[in-house]
């Protein structure tokens, strides 16, 4: 069968693969694999078995008629605890029902054969299940309320709030919305232990009213070497939220779990000179935590440094002061001596080292050791001299693979991709720079029509492809060689267009100067990168200068909007949950430093943000624009795309809007993403036929 182009559909028919965790000894890792249905519109993720060398083909370990995920293997490989969602009962192994069906729950399965056990039955479910080093004993996350913190409590509290009649969300808290969830239910999440031979549960935190991350209570504690303490990060900030300033914390866990058991009492242990940490990690001889910490609470892109406290002493190094990149994953060595850490490193990802004694020693001009920069891959987890991660790039979707410690060797341990793969033409990805804002150079992603190779000259004008510009949100973020699940650029080059993805001032990955150098000015240096990007691609002869695009989501939609209050040189536009007004953007979820991302508050220098505001320069929209934007979402509400499409209707320009009610910040569901993806490509079709002045091609 020929090659095509990709469509939606295939988009959503191809397998997403999750991050590999390994055995105790890294001979053998557990994939968790998710697969859409576009018919039912959900998803089912299943856990399989995958041999480090080949030995043997991979092994599906839970049945497709529920999710599973969160694998944990036991210390002696011969376990395997993972959460099953609500779903069927076909491997239920206990003959009395579950009281909780509808919620996920903790499942225990032998490696050497036999059905799954579940252990938990929680009235609000449980999340994120560990083993203690002895065997004996698991740890997991459970949700109940600040006023209801026994499971018995919250599963009375619960059948109440849905009983009720009245729905209303009442705060006094700066912080009570996060993405799509109000926080106003007093839902807290507790850590508990579990023995397995008597079933014993005991809430380490019983007293407990800190707020976990509300997006998801995974990864966010870790158990000891010895088993005797548990490190987790929760917010250290009190009502009202303000600021909202994180901490790593520890509890102590008896030696025994059974009737009238007590945890030990709950211990700040980050330093309160940072601000914000997160992530602890034990060294496997348990003399130190490692944690990570940022310095600026009110700019979410300040640098991750890294953090050694020994607990011995107590004291706090910083020991990765001196390096211009921000960790966004560790792990320690076996041995302890090294920290290997991931970091976004010029649009790909690197495995770095950092050896700990020598940090400690010289900890402003120690700095970590590359070992690998390629592709974009996951916060690794290390066994057996391997570390374990999933792998993605601008022409593969995600993978599990390993990076050999030893050798620096990345090598892939699944093709779980590929069958879906197999008839879908991919576009030529190449990489250009441009002279930016500031004459620093800019990187940017080139992708060709699908079928076409990179042209090395000029093409005639009559083949010159039209142009659609991809810009990402954040703006904090970055374009990595990776694959891209909502915004494929291989799907939107399908029609024969040339997409450029630039990662302008203010992406991360090229250090800190770069990614604060627009606080206070978001329209500034980003509008210069993308216009001299977009002068480039003209200059090169690959695109006509008649048919041009900007798109983009989140902040990206922000500089769409931006674009077409500066300019109409391009064709049309596509604006999807873009902020579209600085002031009424106060609406949104987080508004904790606002002022220097902004340039200003609403009360103060208000100047500074409408110099940047889109609505303050309406004056100048001519551009044709699409407006998209998720009803449920919180971040940026949907009153901005209402905003931008009014005042267009009222200035009698193009625009068409589409609101999807039970979508957030992202489109999530393959249905909604084909109509996404038709409103999308119809919208560019519309207008880069005819051009900018409206010519026919």
């Amino acid at each position: 069968m020929a090659r095509r182009p990709m469509t939606v559909e295939d988009l959503w028919s191809i397998p997403r693969v999750g991050a590999p965790v390994p055995s105790p000894d890294g001979t053998r890792c557990v994939v968790p694999v998710t697969e859409w249905s576009m018919e039912s519109n959900e998803a089912t993720t299943r856990l399989w078995l995958v041999d480090v060398q080949g030995a043997a083909a991979p092994r599906a370990l839970t049945h497709a008629e529920a999710s599973s995920g969160s694998p944990a293997w036991s210390p002696d490989g011969t376990r395997l605890l993972f959460v099953r969602k609500p779903g069927g009962k076909k491997d239920e192994k206990k003959t009395s029902g579950p009281k909780h069906p509808d919620r996920p729950q903790v499942y225990l399965l032998p490696m050497g054969g036999g059905e799954p056990e579940r252990l938990t039955d929680l009235p609000l479910g449980a999340a994120d299940p560990r083993w203690f080093p002895d065997g004996r004993r698991i740890a997991f996350v459970a949700a109940v309320y600040a006023d209801a913190r026994t499971p018995e409590a919250a599963a009375r509290r619960a059948k109440e709030r849905e009983e009720d009649p009245c729905r209303v969300h009442v705060t006094e808290d700066r912080w009570y919305r996060h993405w799509d969830q109000w926080m106003t239910d007093g839902k807290v999440q507790h850590l508990f232990a579990m023995d397995l031979a008597t079933r014993a549960v005991l809430d380490l935190i019983p007293d407990s009213v800190l707020r976990w991350s509300p997006e998801d209570p995974s990864g966010q504690y870790e158990i000891s070497p010895d088993g005797a303490a548990i490190a987790f990060s929760a917010c250290r900030s009190l009502p009202p939220y303000d600021p909202v300033l994180w901490g790593v914390h520890t509890v102590g866990v008896p030696a025994t779990i059974r009737p009238g058991s007590k945890p030990g009492k709950v211990r700040l242990v980050s330093s309160e000179e940072f601000p914000d940490s997160t992530g602890a990690r034990w060294s496997p001889d348990g003399r130190r935590l490692a944690y990570g910490m940022q310095r600026e609470h009110d700019f979410y892109a300040d640098r991750v440094r890294l953090v050694a406290l020994d607990l011995r002493s107590g004291r706090h190094t910083v020991l990765t002061e001196g390096w211009d990149r921000s960790a966004s994953g560790w792990e320690w060595s076996a041995d302890s001596r090294t920290l290997y850490i991931r970091a976004e490193d010029r649009a790909r990802t690197g495995l770095f080292a950092l050896d700990v004694a020598a940090a400690l020693r010289t900890p402003r001009t120690a700095a970590p050791k590359l070992l690998v920069r390629r592709m974009t891959f996951s916060a690794p987890e290390i066994a057996g001299g391997l570390a374990f991660v999933s792998v993605t790039g601008v022409r593969q979707p995600p993978e599990a693979g390993v990076i050999d410690l030893r050798t620096r060797k990345l090598r892939l341990l699944t093709s779980f991709t590929k069958p879906a793969m197999k008839n879908i033409l991919l576009c030529e990805v190449e990489e250009m720079h441009v002279t930016g804002a500031d004459g620093d150079p800019v990187h940017m992603w080139v992708y060709h029509p699908p079928g076409e190779k990179i042209p090395r000259t000029p093409l005639p004008a009559s083949k010159r492809r039209p142009l659609v510009h991809i810009i990402h949100g954040g703006p904090h973020g970055a374009f990595g060689d990776d694959w891209h699940w909502r915004w494929n650029p291989h799907a939107f080059a399908a029609p024969g267009y040339v997409v450029a993805l630039v990662n302008f001032h203010g992406s991360t990955g090229w250090g800190q100067k770069f990614a604060a150098s627009i606080l206070g000015r978001w329209g500034d240096q980003p509008y210069y990168d993308i216009t001299v990007a977009t002068d480039a691609l003209i200059a090169r002869g690959l695109v006509d200068p008649r048919r041009m695009a900007a798109t983009g989501g989140s902040y990206g939609g922000y500089m769409a909007a931006w674009i077409a209050s500066q300019t109409d040189r391009f064709a049309c536009i596509v604006n999807h949950a873009g902020v579209s007004d600085l002031q009424t953007q106060y609406a949104s979820d987080h508004t904790q430093g606002r002022a220097r991302s902004m340039g200003g508050e609403p009360w103060d220098r208000m100047e500074g943000m409408d110099r940047w505001n889109p609505m303050r320069h309406a004056r100048g929209f001519r551009s044709p624009m699409l407006i998209l934007h998720g009803e449920k979402d919180y971040r940026v509400p949907s009153v901005q795309g209402l905003e931008i499409y009014n005042v267009y209707k009222a200035m009698k320009l193009p625009a068409r809007l589409a609101v999807y009610p039970e979508e957030n910040h992202w489109i999530l569901k393959p249905r909604t993403s084909r109509h996404w993806y038709g409103e999308m490509l119809g919208w560019l079709n519309r207008w880069l036929k005819r051009g900018r002045r409206g010519e026919a091609r």
